[in-house]
C-alpha cells in the first residue's frame, strides 16, 4: 500500500543561546532525531511514548507549524520541507489538526459557526453564504453537535463540546491527513470515550489517514492500526497495533505496555497469572546530551540484568529492523550486530 504521508529522517532541534549582548548557540536540544515512518490512506498511525519523547513535536513539524532542522515531511508526493511559505499555503488544506487543549486552540471571541467555516473562506472551497451555513450545520451535526447554536462563543460550551467544534473545524477543509494531538487527555474520562468514538466513526465515514499522538496507550489499542513507539526524540519500535499489544520487543515498550492499568492484574492473562510490572530506574535523560549508543540503554532492565553482555548498547545506535509482519525494532537484543 502506497504511503500518503511519508516522514523520512525527521529532526528537529532547538539552539540553546547564551549571552545577553553577543547571542551564541552553546548547545542544542535534540527534541526529534531522525524519525522515519509512513502512514497509508486511510490509516491510523499512533505516536506514543513518555512526555519529553518528542512525539507532540513531531505532530507538529508533520504540519509544518515546527519546521524541521533535518529530513523531509512528504505529503501525496510532495515535499512539503522544500516548500517556501507561499507554496505551503495550498498544501494546508490536505491535512488538518486537532489540538490538546480544546478551549485554547478556539478563538474566544468568534462564534462557532464562523470558527467552523473558517477554513471554507480561507481555502476559498465555498464563497456563497448560504452554501457556507449549510456547510456548518452538516459539519456540527456530524459531529455531535446541535447547529442551532452555531452563534454561540466557545465559553458556552462544556470541554467535549469544544473539542468536538475543534473536530469539526479540522474536516471543514476536507483534508486527506489528520493530526490529532492527545486530543482526549484534557477531558473528563467519562467525555473521552465519547470522542475517540467520534474519531473512529469519522476516520473510517470519510477514509482519512490519521496520525494519533497520545500517551494513553487503551486509546491507541481502541483506534489505531499501527504505533509507533518513540523514546528519546527516537523510535524505538513500529508494529500493527495487535502485534505490538500481543508481542512487544522493545524493553522500552515492554515497560510502557506494564504501566496501562487493568481492571483485574490477576486475569490479565488468560492462563489466569498476573503480569509482570516493569518498573523503570532512573530519569529520562536529557535531550540537551542524549546518552551515547541506544538513547535507552542507561535504563533498560535487560542491560542491568546483564542480559545484553557483549552488546554494543552503550556505544552504537541501533537502527530499526526487523520486518516480521511489519514489526519493526531498533534494539541490539532483538537485532543483535552481525559483527
Amino acid at each position: 500500500m502506497s504511503a500518503l504521508l511519508s516522514v523520512q529522517d525527521l529532526s528537529v532541534h532547538f539552539p540553546v543561546m547564551q549571552g545577553a549582548l553577543r547571542r551564541r548557540e552553546v548547545a542544542r536540544v535534540k527534541a526529534v532525531d531522525g524519525v522515519s515512518f509512513d502512514v497509508a490512506a486511510g490509516e491510523v498511525v499512533g505516536l506514543v511514548g513518555e512526555s519529553g519523547c518528542g512525539k507532540s513535536t513531531t505532530g507538529r513539524a508533520i504540519m509544518q507549524l515546527q519546521r524541521p532542522t533535518a529530513g523531509r515531511v512528504m505529503l501525496g508526493g510532495v515535499d512539503l520541507t522544500a516548500l517556501s511559505p507561499a507554496e505551503l499555503g495550498p498544501q494546508r488544506r490536505r491535512m488538518a489538526m486537532v489540538f490538546q487543549d480544546p478551549f485554547g486552540s478556539l478563538n474566544p471571541r468568534m462564534t462557532v459557526g464562523d470558527i467552523i467555516a473558517e477554513p471554507l473562506r480561507s481555502f476559498g472551497l465555498l464563497r456563497d453564504r448560504a452554501a457556507i451555513e449549510r456547510r456548518v450545520a452538516d459539519l456540527m451535526e456530524r459531529c455531535g453537535l446541535d447547529p442551532r447554536y452555531r452563534a454561540r462563543h466557545p465559553h458556552a460550551f462544556s470541554g467535549g463540546q469544544r473539542q468536538r467544534i475543534g473536530i469539526a473545524r479540522a474536516l471543514a477543509g476536507e483534508p486527506d491527513l489528520l493530526v490529532c494531538d492527545e486530543p482526549v487527555s484534557a477531558l473528563d474520562v467519562s467525555i473521552q470515550a465519547q470522542i475517540l468514538n467520534l474519531l473512529k466513526d469519522l476516520q473510517r465515514d470519510l477514509g482519512l489517514a490519521c496520525v494519533f499522538i497520545a500517551h494513553d496507550l487503551a486509546a491507541v489499542r481502541h483506534l489505531c492500526d499501527r504505533v509507533v513507539v518513540m523514546y528519546l526524540g527516537r523510535v524505538a519500535e513500529v508494529a500493527p497495533a495487535a502485534d505490538l499489544f500481543a508481542r512487544p520487543q522493545h524493553p522500552y515498550t515492554r515497560a510502557l505496555l506494564s504501566a496501562v492499568p487493568v481492571p483485574d492484574p490477576a486475569i490479565a492473562r488468560p492462563d489466569g497469572t498476573q503480569a509482570a510490572r516493569t518498573v523503570l530506574r532512573g530519569e529520562v535523560p536529557s535531550p540537551l546530551n542524549p546518552p551515547p549508543g541506544c538513547a535507552f540503554h542507561p535504563r533498560c532492565p535487560a542491560l542491568q540484568a546483564g542480559a545484553a553482555s557483549g552488546l554494543p548498547c552503550a556505544s552504537r545506535r541501533p537502527m530499526l529492523a526487523g520486518g516480521e509482519m511489519q514489526h519493526q525494532t531498533a534494539c541490539w537484543l532483538v537485532n543483535p550486530p552481525e559483527t
